[in-house]
C-alpha cells in the first residue's frame, strides 16, 4: 500500500506535465492559425480566389497559384509515392543486414538532412539545365520528389512493420507466394499508414519555397502544362512578404494555404478511416 501511495503523487505530477505541454502545443497552434486568419480573412473574396494575378492591371488574384500548387502536389506524389513505398517494402520484407542495407539507410538519412536550398540548386543544375526541362512544374516536382522520399519511406516502413507477422505466416502457409502475400495482405493492411506518409509529404510540398525558386520559377500565370513555369501559393506568399508588396494579400494567401492543407488532411483522413473500416 505504501508503494502505491508513493506512486500516486508521481503519476499525478506526470499527468499534469503531459496536459500542460499538450495545452502549450495546442495553444501555440491556435495562436498561429488565429493570427493568420484574423489578418487575412478580411481580404479574401471570390475575385481574390478566381482571378489572375496582374498587379499592373489591378488584378491581384491567386487562381494561377492555386492551380500550380495542386499540379505540384499531384505530380510530386505520383512520382515519389511508388518509389518510396517500394523502397520501404524492400527494406522491410526483403533486405538482409549488410553493406547494401547500410548504404540505403545512409542515403535516406542524408536526404532527410539536406537543406532545401541545396535541393533547389541541385534541381536547377540537373533538371533545369542538364536535362533541359527549363523552369517548369515538372522540374519542381522532380526536385520535391527527392525531398519527400525519406518521409514516405520511413512512415511506410513503420506501417508495414505494424502488420502482424501472423498475417504473413498464415498466407504463406496457404501456399501463397511472398510477392502475393505482400501485395494482397501486407500492403492493404498498411494503406492507412501509407496515406499518412502522403499527407506528411503534402505538407512539405505545399510549404516549400527555396527549392522551387530555382526549379519551377516565379511566373504568376496559370500553367498550361507540366512544362510551364508556375508559382505556388507558398512561393507567392514569400514573394509578397519579401518584397513588401502587400501584407494583407500575404496573410490572405496564407489563410487560403491553411484551408488547402486542412482539406487535404481531412480528405486523406476520411479515406484512411474508410479503408481501415473495410479491412
Amino acid at each position: 500500500m505504501n508503494k502505491i501511495n508513493k506512486r500516486r503523487p508521481k503519476d499525478i505530477f506526470t499527468k499534469i506535465l503531459i496536459w500542460f505541454f499538450s495545452l502549450i502545443t495546442l495553444g501555440t497552434l491556435a495562436c498561429i492559425i488565429g493570427y493568420i486568419v484574423y489578418n487575412g480573412a478580411g481580404y479574401i473574396s471570390w475575385d481574390f480566389i478566381t482571378t489572375i494575378n496582374k498587379p499592373n492591371e489591378g488584378l491581384n488574384g491567386i487562381f494561377p497559384m492555386i492551380i500550380s500548387t495542386f499540379y505540384m502536389i499531384a505530380v510530386t506524389i505520383v512520382i515519389s509515392t511508388p518509389i518510396g513505398v517500394f523502397t520501404a517494402v524492400y527494406l522491410t520484407e526483403y533486405s538482409k543486414p549488410g553493406k547494401v542495407l547500410k548504404a540505403i539507410r545512409f542515403a535516406i538519412e542524408t536526404l532527410s538532412g539536406i537543406p532545401s536550398i541545396i535541393y533547389g540548386l541541385f534541381g536547377f543544375l540537373f533538371f533545369v539545365t542538364l536535362m533541359q526541362l527549363g523552369f517548369s512544374l515538372l522540374s519542381g516536382a522532380l526536385t520535391l520528389s527527392i525531398m519527400v522520399l525519406p518521409t514516405i519511406i520511413r512512415t511506410t516502413e513503420e506501417a508495414l512493420k505494424s502488420v502482424p507477422v501472423s498475417y504473413r505466416e498464415g498466407n504463406l502457409a496457404l501456399g501463397a507466394s511472398r510477392l502475393a502475400t505482400i501485395t494482397r495482405v501486407v500492403l492493404p493492411c498498411a494503406v492507412p499508414g501509407i496515406l499518412t506518409s502522403v499527407v506528411l509529404s503534402t505538407g512539405r510540398i505545399v510549404g516549400e519555397t527555396a527549392a522551387l525558386i530555382f526549379t519551377s520559377g516565379i511566373v504568376s500565370r496559370t500553367p498550361e502544362s507540366l512544362m510551364s513555369s508556375g508559382r505556388t501559393l507558398a512561393l507567392h506568399l514569400y514573394l509578397l512578404a519579401a518584397n513588401g508588396t502587400s501584407f494583407e494579400q500575404a496573410f490572405a494567401t496564407a489563410t487560403i494555404l491553411l484551408i488547402v492543407v486542412a482539406i487535404i488532411n481531412f480528405t486523406s483522413g476520411r479515406i484512411a478511416a474508410g479503408l481501415k473500416a473495410k479491412g
